[in-house]
């Protein structure tokens, strides 16, 4: 494990997994949340995003914590783990309730209210978006690809992972 990729729905756990994953590992962490969005809730442009994306796909190792579709295939491409936290529904949207209002080092700003937009797509999740993701990891040759059903998995992972 020396570039990973950590995709799932929001809420999933991801950028927790992510973290805990970093200290275990010593692996630099790096969350695309970071690279697209602005503290003032704008985007850089596309081509930015893209720019730094490509910058630390060319590194030696990392972590990479994020879904972004328009550039999980090249993640995939560039990985050689893949973590898919594939969680209920009810699981995410308890994460994201949980995190509101709370500074976080993977987003820019503090979440201080719902938005119903981005409700509406973690609801959508497992619709929309988990069948695309399903595709993509049955596609992908030579990779290490795990998934997660529940937070216990994750923990009992770690917990190996320390005793290494």
């Amino acid at each position: 494990m020396k570039k990973i990729i950590i995709i799932g729905c929001p809420g999933s756990g991801k950028s927790t997994f992510a973290r805990e994953l970093a200290d275990r590992t010593g692996l630099p962490l790096f969350h695309l949340d970071m690279l697209y969005w602005n503290a003032d809730k704008t985007t850089v442009p596309k081509e930015v995003f893209r720019a730094r994306l490509k910058e630390i796909l060319a590194k030696d190792e990392w972590i990479i914590d994020g879904n972004y579709a328009s550039t999980m295939e090249w993640r995939m491409e560039a990985c050689d783990t893949v973590f898919f936290l594939d969680m209920p529904v009810e699981t995410c949207l308890e994460g994201v309730e949980q995190r509101r209002g709370k500074p976080r080092a993977d987003m820019p700003w503090v979440e201080t209210e719902a938005d119903e937009e981005f409700i509406a797509f973690i609801s959508s999740f497992i619709a929309e978006s988990r069948p695309k993701i399903m595709k993509l990891l049955d596609s992908v040759n030579g990779k290490t690809v795990v998934k997660f059903k529940n937070r216990a998995q994750i923990a009992e992972f770690l917990d190996k992972l320390q005793e290494k």
